[in-house]
């Protein structure tokens, strides 16, 4: 933890006046859970948590910040897996006040949003107007859009729409200086010049405070289809998905690869899961079709199984009959983090590769680590229509060497392993503090010019000072 900075003295006043009572605190217990994370890995502190409730009010308290020189932490939901949005010693601004709705456009399949709205109430808004928000991701009940958009967020619909990055049309920002940017905009083609809005998705808070943002919107499925598939390896999952891809003509928007060991974690500290299939298989598939029509669904989730079990890629599967199995199926995905939190702390790693190679990295990731790291348990499992792997370490015997307090040897040879297989460190949880020195170190010519863009937009280097670039 940093020292407290300190500010100008009449500062905090100037503050309190330019947002009103309801527009900041000092309350301990109030800011208490918006100087930790929620993985509890990073603690912090904030001379004062600032609340506006407009842009107009964003703008005037980082015009305030920007004149004395005073760093700044952005902060959404909370929900950074890599301490970006943990103040040390800045001064921190939530935006969870600005909630509205500021239009849905249904002709249009848009709405325009401000940036403190939770995904989940996003998702809501849009099936109230016939419509998809697409997104989706195990901390949509707190996550904001804002900070989903400053962190590029990712989730299990990549495969089918994309990254957030692509399901952004237009955004509204304060600057570093306080300058407010009216970027909003429905308009599928705009040319002029540079697109600005690229440079605020993913830039983690370090170039401005997004306030609101234009989404875009998708008609709903009519009828959605969800196997849980057994198969003997990595490799046949994605030989299966180019299958299923091809028999259901593009209609797969999810396809979740888990190992058996992880869903052996689920079934031992999950309660009320149980497995769908009658015998175990070394890996698993939840595979999800969407489709305009109800007519046909299941018969072309059936004919990629046929075709699958023929092919000699499927072992079983089990097709969801209803809603509350798609949910079942679905909780057996999404509670692997639960479950390994429960056997023990893992060295986790959020990683991409292409996806024809995602078989052989595993297997030689999994087994390097586990030769070279004593009592190390490699748990791979992710969203492999888009090449995500969440390659997590985890203790083999709770009683054996401490996995965790060689974080950052683990993290070395895996992210050298990465590099060898041309992929990514960071697909979906950004870099925040968490791998800033091994951005720093792989991508050497990229951060001078992320740095370059940094010192250009804020010569003061205020806005998230620590995060990204360090």
């Amino acid at each position: 933890m940093t020292a407290a900075v300190t500010l100008p003295a009449d500062l905090i006043d100037r503050l309190k006046a330019a947002l009103g009572p309801k527009g900041w605190s000092e309350d301990p217990h109030e800011v208490a859970p918006h100087v930790e994370d929620w993985r509890g890995r990073y603690k912090g502190q904030t001379p004062i948590l600032l609340k506006p409730g407009t842009t107009d009010e964003v703008a005037a308290a980082v015009r305030l910040c920007a004149e004395a020189g005073v760093a700044i932490t952005p902060q959404g939901g909370n929900t950074s897996l890599c301490g970006a949005a943990t103040p040390q010693g800045e001064v921190l601004i939530t935006l969870k006040r600005m909630t509205a709705v500021r239009e849905v456009d249904a002709d249009n399949d848009s709405m325009t949003v401000e940036a403190g709205c939770v995904l989940e109430n996003l998702q809501r808004t849009a099936e109230e107007a016939n419509r998809l928000f697409p997104l989706s991701l195990g901390s949509q009940g707190s996550a904001m859009i804002g900070g989903l958009i400053s962190t590029n967020a990712g989730g299990v619909h990549v495969l089918r729409y994309g990254m957030t990055r692509e399901l952004v049309l237009g955004l509204e920002a304060v600057l570093p200086d306080g300058t407010i940017w009216s970027g909003l905009t429905g308009l599928r083609k705009d040319n002029m010049g540079y697109d600005l809005k690229q440079l605020l998705i993913g830039a983690e808070g370090t170039l401005g405070i997004i306030t609101a943002a234009t989404l875009k919107l998708f008609p709903r499925p009519g009828r959605t289809e969800v196997a849980f598939i057994g198969l003997n390896s990595a490799a046949d999952a994605v030989k299966f998905l180019g299958l299923a891809k091809q028999v259901s003509g593009g209609a797969v928007t999810a396809f979740e690869l888990m190992p058996r060991m992880a869903l052996d974690m689920v079934l031992e500290h999950v309660s009320g899961t149980r497995d769908p299939l009658e015998t175990a298989h070394d890996w698993y598939v939840v595979c999800e079709m969407s489709f305009g029509r109800p007519d046909g669904a299941r018969e072309t989730m059936e004919a990629a199984l046929e075709r699958g079990f023929e092919a000699g890629l499927v072992q079983d599967a089990a097709l969801a009959e209803n809603e509350s199995q798609i949910e079942d199926f679905w909780r057996l995905r999404e509670t692997i983090a639960e479950a390994e939190r429960a056997h023990g702390k893992a060295v986790k790693h959020d990683i991409s590769i292409p996806v024809s190679k995602m078989p052989a990295f595993i297997a030689e990731a999994a087994e390097t680590v586990e030769a070279e790291f004593d009592n190390a348990l490699v748990i791979a499992f992710g969203h492999v229509g888009d090449g995500n792997v969440h390659f997590n370490v985890a203790p083999r015997d709770a009683g054996g060497p401490d996995v965790l307090a060689r974080a950052d040897a683990v993290s070395k040879r895996v992210y050298d392993l990465v590099d060898g297989y041309g992929g990514s460190i960071s697909a979906e949880h950004g870099i925040g503090i968490l791998k800033r020195e091994e951005l720093a170190a792989r991508k050497p010519v990229d951060v001078a010019v992320m740095r370059a863009i940094k010192r250009a937009l804020d010569p003061q280097g205020i806005m998230n000072p620590r995060v990204l670039l360090g």
